[in-house]
């Protein structure tokens, strides 16, 4: 018989367990905290130096063991302090798609105090040029698509970049990476404190650019141990009969990164995570979900992380029922809400792979409730239940805490939080309240603790785990001359969560195709910010009292077609 969630945990934190916790304060608030954490990222990175020859990282053909990946390591570490003068607190940024490179890069960053800037790939040149400056970054490491977009800006800046895995002549300002880097170099050495930042990764912000979030060493590797920690309760309360003849042996945990390392999701709980357990990472090119399947039959993948829209294309997929995925223990992942129906057809679909999904957020370093197993089966609706780290209450618009299953704002509160936003106090004052994060989504607690999210207060579209926030597509729109007024929000779609619909009203006399729109806005923005659904209304949109346009009627009468 299993033993309860609550039993779990108290076995898991107790004095002397592994997952023992203590109070500590963070920047003067006082948060429950995971005693036995290591004391900086470097720290953690160095623990794979004992693993040698293992296999680390899969890229295709490619297989880099943790003493390779380590060398790797060490030597763009020395190349940022001895040729580029990076100095503790400097910022590094990492615009790449996902090569071996940016895994060692973000290492190297991290293990000389150094603070890594993380670049979404599909950034235009004006989203690049806008990011390099706000970060202040000295050091640009990319590829060469990401590099033809910022060579301007490095030249602007005064930034030095450096490309990888390049075939082509290098613009103005670039430096080749095998021409810069010098394997047998020594880690230089710094002293690391836990409240030193680490990682800037960039969100959506609410005056359409995006806001910089701030991780500091003891918040990521805080986040790391809750993983774990909510791993081994599952495992604590379900565990498998070493007798069964029909259970084969467990297999080496292996991951198969099928979401961007620039998310907060392919970077924390994926390929960290993998540092930390010794776990091999197998890197996609482009999520194709045939290529997917090949790869876990191949590897013998048995962690699948990803948004749901990934788990649905892994189920559609026309030849899933040729390739062998019996080594998959959890299908899952978060970024968007799963539909019931989704867990059922994962539960069913996989022998052993165990429906999952979790409630994080850039500014969470991912970590939130998590549901899987038999509690996902019988809670297919909610985002489960965290570990002891994390505080989490419902509150209503004055702030004041909610009872079990009122609905309000959700609030989190941990060592796992950012410090704030880069450069934008006033943001950090709106969302860190007193050492509580708003999360700007509306939810319910029940009685068992398990969270259910029912709503974004804020006004953004998830689209396929892609954050859009609708004011910056709307300017977009807003330059056409032609434009009276726009609404932007998203509508359900079955397998990437949400599309981008939009709303127009021209001016009198004007016209304006929707390829027209697309084609404007595709100039601007990311391709996955381009509304696919527009509809065009001859009367002004609805709005309220105080002016404000009625989004959620707009949601609720667009055409079908």
């Amino acid at each position: 018989m299993s033993i309860s969630h609550q039993e779990a945990i108290a076995q898991l934190t107790a004095p002397g367990a592994a997952f023992e916790t203590h109070k500590i304060s963070v920047g003067g608030v006082e948060v429950t905290a995971f005693k036995n954490a290591p004391n900086n990222l470097r720290e953690v990175f160095d623990m794979s130096r004992s693993r040698g020859d293992t296999i680390f990282l899969v890229y295709e053909d490619e297989r880099w063991s943790f003493s390779q990946t380590m060398s790797h390591v060490d030597a763009i570490a020395a190349m940022l302090v001895h040729k580029y003068g990076v100095k503790k607190g400097d910022r590094v940024a990492i615009a790449m798609r996902n090569y071996p490179e940016w895994v060692m890069s973000f290492a190297a960053i991290l293990s000389i105090g150094a603070i890594s800037v993380s670049f979404n790939a599909w950034w235009t040149e004006d989203e690049n040029d806008f990011a390099l400056e706000d970060c202040g970054a000295k050091v640009l490491l990319c590829d060469d698509e990401r590099a033809e977009r910022s060579t301007a800006s490095l030249k602007r800046l005064g930034i030095h970049g450096v490309v990888c895995r390049s075939q082509k002549p290098l613009p103005e300002g670039f430096d080749r990476w095998e021409d810069s880097i010098m394997l047998g170099e020594v880690m230089p050495a710094v002293d690391i404190a836990p409240d030193d930042d680490a990682t800037i990764l960039y969100t959506s912000g609410t005056t359409g650019r995006p806001k910089g979030a701030v991780s500091t060493h003891r918040s990521i590797i805080q986040a790391l141990m809750a993983f774990s920690c909510r791993t081994t309760i599952t495992n604590v309360r379900y565990p498998k009969d070493p007798k069964d003849p029909n259970d084969p042996p467990s297999l080496v945990p292996a991951f198969i990164l099928v979401v961007p390392l620039f998310h907060v999701t392919g970077c924390i709980p994926v390929m960290m995570s993998c540092f930390v357990g010794g776990l091999k990472l197998v890197i996609m090119y482009k999520w194709e979900p045939e290529r997917a399947l090949q790869l876990i039959e191949r590897e013998q993948i048995t962690n699948f992380v990803g948004v749901p829209t990934q788990s649905w294309d892994l189920l559609e997929c026309p030849n899933f029922s040729k390739y062998d995925v019996s080594s998959l223990n959890s299908v899952g992942g978060g970024g968007a809400p799963a539909p019931p129906e989704l867990v059922k057809r994962v539960a069913n679909n996989f022998k052993k792979g165990q429906p999952g999904i979790g409630y994080g957020m850039t500014e969470t370093n991912a970590y939130g409730p998590q549901n899987t197993g038999p509690d996902y089966i019988s809670h297919p609706t909610s985002t489960g239940r965290g570990v002891p780290i994390l505080e989490i209450e419902t509150r209503d618009a004055d702030g004041r805490r909610l009872g079990p299953d009122e609905i309000g704002e959700i609030w989190f509160k941990g060592p796992h939080l950012i410090r704030g936003y880069w450069n934008r106090p006033e943001a950090t004052a709106e969302t860190i309240v007193n050492g509580w994060l708003r999360s700007g989504d509306l939810g319910k607690i029940d009685e068992d603790g398990f969270v259910y999210v029912l709503d974004r207060a804020k006004d953004m579209v998830l689209r396929a785990g892609e954050n859009i926030y609708s004011a910056e597509v709307e300017a977009s729109i807003y330059e056409l001359p032609q434009i009276h007024e726009c609404a932007v929000f998203g509508l359900p779609h079955e397998r990437l969560g949400e599309e981008v619909a939009c709303v127009i009203m021209l001016k009198p006399g004007m016209s304006l195709t929707a390829d027209d729109v697309r084609t404007h806005v595709a100039k601007n923005l990311a391709g996955f910010k381009v509304p696919s659904r527009i509809a065009f209304v001859s009367e002004p949109l609805p709005r309220n009292a105080s002016g404000k346009i009625l989004k959620r009627e707009l949601r609720d009468t667009f055409p079908s077609q």
